[in-house]
């Protein structure tokens, strides 16, 4: 499911389309959100230096880590820095975002605030409350890492979070969505700590998303048939750093959602993805079903009750001859049947209920006619 992921960011935007958008959340309870990020990020790059993708660079907006980690991380994984310094930009968000450190350099106070060097090609932005600036930036950094023209490029938010601390949804959603539309972008991913945000934010960046990724513990254990404790449930805390489901919702065209989940395990290197055990923890149809405020499922009692309904249609005749009278005496041409009919037109006096009668709009309509070929409307 991760490779489908890679793949989605590897193949981009098509002709007409919107960039996909990968939004990553997790929380406190499993904070393999970064792990994650890495693994798809250095994927990506991987894809792009080996001319598989249809990016032609990566540019990354460092929030949460320096520019120093990602070049380190890219080394060890996938190149040497003569491709990383070709294929990767970083937005360096991390190091002075408001800007102090200048103003103080440039009063004296501090004099040591030599920055990192790094292979990686890295610029300093020092607004980020201006969303007006930072996405200028954003897209001045990608046509010059791709050149004019047709060439794309795809872009990295290593903490959404870090931005709504500084800006409101409304500019990270512009932004966003700016983004998304701009014909030199390929594809872009994010991610998000979910917890630390309101509902209506973690839906707005979902409904702009083309796939939404959450990392969620494993389910807790029980104890001699109860539910665990906190002191119980320690070891179980523990393991959600280490372990973890991925539960992925990916955007058809059509309309539909495909939901897939797996195992995340972290090893040496990164992150392992496994196939999930259903028995732990795994998605149910139930689990999927949205919060709404009506049932959307039947009791026991509404269902024996909807049994017993007999709708209009359905001829009755409990065991006995129907007969089905249709306003004509001669329709067999028999005595009995005009007796019948005779019967039927009759009011009875004292059952105390009403009846009701129904004529044929015509007497030369045959029973089986254009109008009702499947005899149907007969009652």
């Amino acid at each position: 499911m991760a490779e489908l992921i890679c793949r989605s960011l590897r193949d981009g935007a098509l002709e007409g389309e919107h960039a996909p958008a990968l939004t990553l959340n997790d929380s406190i309870e499993s904070p393999l959100g970064p792990l994650v990020f890495n693994h798809i990020l250095s994927q990506l790059f991987s894809s792009i230096s080996a001319g598989k993708s249809q990016s032609r660079g990566i540019l990354l907006v460092a929030f949460y880590r320096p520019p120093s980690f990602y070049a380190e991380l890219l080394k060890c994984r996938c190149s040497d820095g003569d491709s990383s310094n070709k294929w990767f930009s970083i937005l360096d968000c991390y190091t002075d975002p408001l800007g102090w450190k200048c103003r103080l350099k440039e009063l004296g106070t501090v004099t040591n605030s030599t920055p990192v060097e790094t292979y990686v090609k890295n610029t300093l932005f020092t607004h980020v409350k201006d969303s007006n600036k930072l996405l200028t930036s954003l897209v001045e950094l990608g046509k010059e890492m791709v050149g004019e023209g047709k060439g794309r490029f795809t872009v990295a938010i290593d903490s959404v979070s870090e931005m709504l601390r500084h800006s409101s949804i409304h500019s990270v959603a512009r932004i966003l969505s700016h983004l998304r539309c701009h014909d030199q972008v390929s594809s872009m991913f994010s991610l998000l700590n979910s917890d630390l945000h309101e509902t209506k934010v973690t839906s707005t960046l979902e409904y702009m998303s083309t796939i939404r990724a959450d990392i969620v513990p494993v389910t807790s254990q029980t104890v001699s048939g109860r539910r665990a404790t906190t002191t119980e449930n320690l070891p179980m805390m523990e393991q959600n750093f280490k372990r973890g489901k991925f539960q992925v919702r990916f955007k058809r065209r059509n309309g539909r959602v495909r939901v897939m989940c797996e195992d995340i395990h972290v090893v040496d290197s990164g992150v392992k993805f496994s196939l999930c055990n259903l028995e732990d923890g795994g998605l149910t149809a139930q689990s999927l079903v949205p919060k709404v405020q009506f049932n959307l499922q039947l009791s026991e009692k509404e269902r024996l009750d909807r049994e017993k309904v007999v709708l209009p249609f359905e001829h009755q005749g409990n065991g006995k001859p129907i007969e089905i009278y249709d306003g004509r005496k001669f329709l067999n041409g028999t005595e009995k049947n005009m007796d019948i009919s005779d019967k039927m037109l009759q009011t009875p006096e004292d059952s105390g209920r009403g009846e009701i009668i129904y004529f044929r709009d015509s007497d030369d309509e045959m029973p089986d006619s254009d109008e009702d070929p499947d005899d149907d409307l007969d009652i």
